[in-house]
């Protein structure tokens, strides 16, 4: 079933819903709509009612604010979880993963929450992109540079190399993350990759949490994981052996992986 509802700030947000049981809320991240999320959601929909939306200015979602603020997206999760009863479980990967950890710090009435390699930078002995990424990106969408704008995602936020987002445009796929670059800026400022990630906040969550990355993924990403993990009380770390972070586009084994701890 697909629905609209309605945000604080009047932002329209479309909603999936599938399944039966108790509710679970799965968050994509960069260049991800409820479609990218949508074979996880099938594989959980035998036990559990799966809700799945596209984040404010993506996809089928419109986004009704005058900037750019992470506390858009929390109302949103927040709107979402109304709508599915008041409370919900939710799973979050990579920028979805940060989202739906502000969540649980913002104390939205959040169950459990599982994460897959949130996009938080963990490890000081990595690069960092510089601080003003956030303004340049902002900028580009501003003037409507779509191709600026993922690139400067992908190379200057990511670390893609310059040749592999070359080999990218001629993708048949390139105009799906065109599509979503207008977003962009809210991936960054959840995750504000030109600083370390708020321990000090993170501890303070109360709720269960469970963090997973892929043994092939990017030494970052598996750093954040762990930092998550380490940091909130009583947290679960999973390593799925073989994985990467494209593990969405192969869900079976993460959702057997939600479906327990969920």
């Amino acid at each position: 079933m697909t629905e609209t509802i309605t945000s604080r700030d009047g932002t329209t947000l479309v909603v999936d819903t599938i399944g039966q049981g108790a509710p679970v809320i799965l968050v994509g991240g960069a260049f991800n709509d409820r479609s990218t999320v949508a074979g996880l959601g099938a594989e959980l929909a035998s036990g559990f009612t799966v809700v799945t939306y596209d984040r404010r200015g993506r996809g089928g979602s419109d986004d009704r604010s005058e900037g750019y603020r992470v506390a858009n997206e929390v109302d949103d999760l927040a709107a979402v979880i109304a709508h599915v009863g008041g409370r919900a479980a939710v799973f979050g990967h990579s920028s979805g993963a940060v989202l739906v950890l502000e969540g649980a710090m913002h104390a939205l009435p959040i169950d459990r929450v599982a994460v897959y390699e949130p996009s938080y930078q963990a490890d000081e002995s990595l690069p960092r992109p510089p601080a003003d990424v956030y303004d340049r990106l902002r900028a580009l969408v501003a003037a409507g540079d779509r191709d600026g704008a993922v690139e400067l995602f992908l190379c200057g936020v990511v670390g893609v190399p310059a040749g592999a987002v070359a080999g990218m445009k001629a993708d048949e796929t390139w105009p799906f993350l065109l599509d979503k670059a207008p977003s962009l800026p809210y991936d960054v400022l959840l995750s504000t990759p030109w600083q370390l990630m708020p321990f000090d906040r993170i501890a303070r969550i109360g709720v269960p949490v469970l963090a997973v990355y892929g043994d092939r993924t990017a030494p970052g990403l598996a750093a954040a994981t762990k930092a998550v993990a380490a940091t909130v009380p009583g947290a679960v770390l999973e390593v799925m052996p073989g994985e990467d972070h494209a593990v969405l586009q192969r869900p079976t084994a993460l959702a057997a992986i939600l479906a327990k701890f969920f």
